[in-house]
């Protein structure tokens, strides 16, 4: 197995620390709003690691975290706390905000068969651990505090850039216009531990600490959890590329000068998707959800074969018509499978080519995770002349890593629609999405009672509509 590590830049041998346990860690989402798809496509990535070392015999540990406090607006410890300001624009506690958004998540991932870890970790389960953390990064010197909040020194912290390989004497973080900086801070990339002030004083969740009553910050959490569920020694964190910079940066040296040893074999991370105007991301106003895909008239699996069409480590330009291309192509490749749902695959004893077809498949998932040459071997095997057990015990195996479903039986005809059926579906409901916003509210109660009387149920969510076929 050979991954690409972020911190030597590049790809690597994959030895774990033990051979008898590979421990992941995957930085989860901030519970403040929906994940869109573009933090769902580094998800469906990981998924992807955890499962290519299982099937490849590795007895894996994963950890995930759940961010609900202590997540500003700006990376770098500066703004308000992302779940407060939710929660004052939904007018709901943080703790239902969190639930709320925590429970959406993981529906996503479901749809697109993310595997859920084996433990998930809320940031606010950890107060304590993190207030003896950080006593005793004191104890050794690198914190300071100003203003009642506690900082990490980070010119205590020697090879503080050796992951991000940024020049700190022409670095200035950036940050959003209405955000301003942080001027208690020694250095401009100091960041803190504990917030006890800040220019917001309407932070709900507060706990006390030696340093008053207030909350951690932002990066402590993944270094703490991972700490108190995997051990010092960590094999692989991973997370987007937006993180190099700042989160797992700080989380190196406040990691690793609390521990006094190397922490984390390798890092890996996730690129961006893009759409016409950049990073996609969800300050910018509208973003993309799987509801919205759902909508849209997509299956959330279409997106996971277009995401695993590219590879982890190079961005991704989302567009509508590319993702439609995707889907056509899952279909025809659903279709082409569907003979082999229900050929029993116990005992198969595979032909030399079948070997070499599994083999292949292999290599190219040993090769940093090139699920995109992998799947064409998926289509190799359906071309081959093998027998149809063979070919149906390697689509099983190969969908153990690739998650798309290719054994699952089609729902009956009763409840299958065709392409124009579909547009006429998703037409009305676009025509009936303007009626509301013209407030002509009986003409769009009437488009859902002509669906309802189709058998189609729609369901309004705050990302917009989806629908589904009743069975008859």
């Amino acid at each position: 197995m050979k991954l690409y590590n972020s911190l030597t830049r590049s790809v690597e041998k994959f030895e774990p620390w033990s051979p008898e346990k590979v421990s992941l860690y995957t930085c989860g989402p901030t519970v403040y709003n929906y994940a869109h798809i573009g933090n769902l496509r580094t998800y469906i990535h990981e998924d992807i690691l955890e499962k290519t070392l299982e099937y490849l015999g590795y007895n894996v540990d994963r950890v995930m975290n759940i961010t609900d406090v202590g997540h500003l607006e700006s990376d770098a410890d500066e703004g308000e706390d992302k779940m407060l300001l939710s929660a004052l624009r939904e007018k709901k506690t943080i703790w239902d905000v969190a639930e709320y958004y925590t429970e959406a998540f993981f529906k996503d991932c479901e749809k697109l068969n993310i595997k859920k870890p084996e433990v998930i970790a809320k940031a606010t389960d950890y107060i304590e651990a993190y207030i003896e953390f950080i006593q005793g990064l004191e104890a050794k010197g690198y914190t300071y505090v100003a203003n009642g909040n506690v900082y990490y020194d980070i010119s205590k912290f020697e090879g503080y850039t050796k992951l991000s390989k940024l020049n700190l004497d022409t670095l200035k973080i950036a940050h959003r216009e209405d955000v301003e900086e942080d001027t208690h801070k020694k250095n401009p990339q100091d960041f803190v531990l504990w917030f006890t002030k800040s220019k917001f004083e309407k932070q709900a969740m507060k706990w006390e600490s030696p340093w008053g009553m207030g909350y951690p910050g932002w990066h402590i959490e993944c270094s703490v959890i991972a700490l108190k569920n995997l051990g010092e020694r960590l094999d692989i964190h991973c997370g987007g590329v937006d993180h190099i910079p700042i989160h797992h940066t700080n989380e190196i040296a406040q990691t690793e000068g609390y521990t006094g040893k190397k922490w984390t074999k390798y890092w890996w991370h996730g690129e961006f998707l893009i759409d016409h105007s950049g990073k996609m991301s969800k300050s910018s106003g509208e973003f993309l959800t799987v509801s919205l895909l759902e909508a849209k008239g997509f299956d959330p699996l279409s997106y996971r074969y277009y995401v695993l069409n590219s590879h982890y480590r190079k961005q991704l330009a989302f567009s509508f018509e590319s993702l439609e291309m995707a889907e056509k192509a899952y279909v025809k490749l659903k279709e082409r499978t569907a003979p082999f749902t229900s050929i029993p695959t116990d005992d198969v004893q595979l032909s030399k080519k079948g070997l070499s077809l599994l083999e292949a498949f292999e290599s190219f998932l040993r090769d940093d995770l090139n699920t995109a040459n992998a799947i064409t071997v998926l289509y190799e095997v359906l071309k081959s002349d093998a027998l149809d057990q063979e070919k149906a015990f390697l689509i099983q195996k190969m969908d153990q890593v690739l998650s798309l479903d290719l054994l699952e039986a089609k729902e009956s005809s009763a409840t299958e629609l065709s392409d124009e059926e579909t547009a006429e579906i998703v037409k009305l409901i676009e025509e009936r999405k303007t009626a509301k916003k013209e407030k002509n509210f009986a003409r769009a109660d009437a488009i859902r009672d002509e669906l309802k009387e189709k058998g189609i149920e729609l369901m309004d969510t705050p990302e917009g509509t989806t629908w589904k076929k009743q069975n008859q």
